[in-house]
């Protein structure tokens, strides 16, 4: 088996084993640092305690649970709440990144592709890279899911995005300079999208009723 293949493989089977259920805006984030690994260093015993549930305050909110450097880089996690009938970022692929989703409360609506699913409590999506893809919550009921990340350290940009580009942090909404950044973070972190990906989510939110 392929060294990658070996790794995502491990990773994937570590977080199954591991996880049990314990317009954007951002909460839940714990300011406490969490521990990494050293370089070259063999990962250590982890235990995550119990939490109290993520509100999404209405919107979409986030709370790392795993950080990349807790798991020398195989694989972090990130728990996410989305309020009743609220869009998802617009369509897009990774160049690098898979992401597996698990399920924890309500039902997660997938765009993959051009195929709308959808992926009730308990249940498993996993999007490998170069695929298009967003999600969305398109019922009447709160989602809570947990992503987990691998080949890249994706919490970082999760975090910049919610919890940073903000005008107290000097990041204006609509100003060049924020627009600036999230290029330079799609660019970094292989994020690519098509010209219409934002008429693309709008057709979404019109078919669904979203906001």
């Amino acid at each position: 088996m392929e060294r990658r293949n070996f790794i995502l493989s491990a990773g994937m089977l570590a977080a199954m084993g591991a996880i049990s259920k314990s317009g954007l805006a951002a909460s839940g984030r714990s300011d406490e640092p969490s521990p990494s690994v050293p370089d070259n260093q063999p990962m250590l015993p982890m235990l995550l305690p119990a939490l109290p549930p993520l509100d999404h305050n209405g919107g979409m909110a986030i709370r790392t649970r795993v950080r990349s450097g807790m798991t020398n880089g195989l694989f972090s996690s990130v728990e996410c709440a989305v309020a009743p009938k609220i869009m998802g970022p617009a369509p897009h692929w990774h160049l690098e990144l898979d992401e597996l989703m698990l399920v924890l409360e309500g039902t997660a609506s997938i765009l993959m592709g051009d195929e709308v699913i959808h992926v009730e409590a308990g249940g498993w999506h996993l999007r490998p890279r170069m695929i298009k893809h967003t999600f969305f919550n398109a019922s009447d009921q709160p989602l809570l899911f947990m992503d987990m990340y691998f080949n890249q350290p994706f919490e970082e940009y999760l975090e910049r995005i919610f919890f940073q580009l903000n005008e107290e942090n000097g990041f204006p909404e609509g100003s060049e300079k924020k627009e600036a950044e999230h290029r330079r973070l799609r660019e970094k972190f292989g994020l690519m999208s098509a010209p219409d990906a934002w008429d693309q989510r709008e057709e979404l939110v019109r078919t669904f009723g979203l906001k």
